[in-house]
Order: C-alpha cells, then sequence, then structure tokens
C-alpha cells in the first residue's frame, strides 16, 4: 500500500513538472522509514541541464536533505524505469530498491527512446558514435595512485 503512495506522488510529480513547463512527464520520490526525503521531476529543458532527470534530481535532494551521499534504507520511486544514465546514478547511490511504473518501451512510444544508448554500450570504444580518444594515461594514473596513498578518504 504505500508503495503504491509513494508511487502515486511520483506520478503527480510528472505531471506537474510537465504542466509547469519544466521537461518531460517523469516524476521521482524517494523514501526512508515511511517519509519522503527526496523528490524531483524532469528540468532537462528548463535548467538546460541534460542530467536534470527527476530521478538525479531526486537523488541530488535526498542526499543534501539525508547529509549523506549514500540512500542506505530508501526506495526510490520513479513513474518509469530509470534511463541507463539514471540507472549509473542509482547504482552510485544505493537505495535498497526501485519501483516504477512505465517500461523504458512505454517512454519510446511517448517520444523519449534511449534504445540507442543501450546500443551504444555494447559497442567497442573504437565504434561509438560519439569518437574516443585515450591519451596520457600514465599521467593520468598518477592522481588515483595519490588516492590509493592518501590516508583520509571517504570511500564510496
Amino acid at each position: 500500500m504505500q508503495d503504491e503512495i509513494f508511487l502515486r506522488e511520483a506520478f503527480r510529480l510528472a505531471k506537474e513538472g510537465m504542466d509547469a513547463g519544466q521537461g518531460g512527464p517523469f516524476g521521482a520520490v524517494i523514501a526512508k522509514d515511511g517519509q519522503i526525503v527526496g523528490k524531483g521531476f524532469n528540468q532537462v529543458t528548463s535548467t538546460n541541464d541534460p542530467t536534470a532527470h527527476a530521478e538525479v534530481v531526486a537523488i541530488r535532494d535526498a542526499c543534501r536533505r539525508l547529509n549523506s551521499f549514500q540512500l542506505t534504507g530508501c526506495t526510490l520511486y520513479t513513474s518509469c524505469e530509470p534511463c541507463p544514465m539514471c540507472l549509473g546514478a542509482i547504482y552510485w547511490a544505493r537505495p535498497e530498491r526501485i519501483v516504477y511504473g512505465c517500461l523504458h518501451s512505454d517512454a519510446a512510444r511517448a517520444g523519449f527512446d534511449d534504445q540507442f544508448i543501450y546500443r551504444e554500450l555494447d559497442k567497442s570504444r573504437e565504434s561509438r558514435s560519439i569518437p574516443m580518444q585515450q591519451l596520457l594515461p600514465d599521467e593520468a594514473w598518477t592522481v588515483f595512485g595519490q588516492w590509493l596513498e592518501k590516508q583520509d578518504k571517504i570511500r564510496y
């Protein structure tokens, strides 16, 4: 029952953001211990930020409110199955679970098709549509080496 309440709030946020001209029809809520600790709707076009998907906005809100970079003990409720970018952010935030309404195939039917990203991820770096080039790998590694030696690092 609680899952349906929080998921319906994500649907409500999706409509609110869409009606306000903030972005596409996506909403997300993060709950912990029966309380909403983060929420968001898509703000890609209103903020000119391609990362401002509802899930990312909600993650940022929840992490700020919880004063943590991890969502331990939280559930993310989202109006649609997360795209690859959001899924990456969700895995880094480490909530306990995800509950969603529509499938990504439903989003594609509505004009939000991320299938090309899934296809790109399956390709070798050299075959992707945006050229990728590695440069100065040894120099780049020096910072990682310093990280490994750092005594006061916060692991995540």
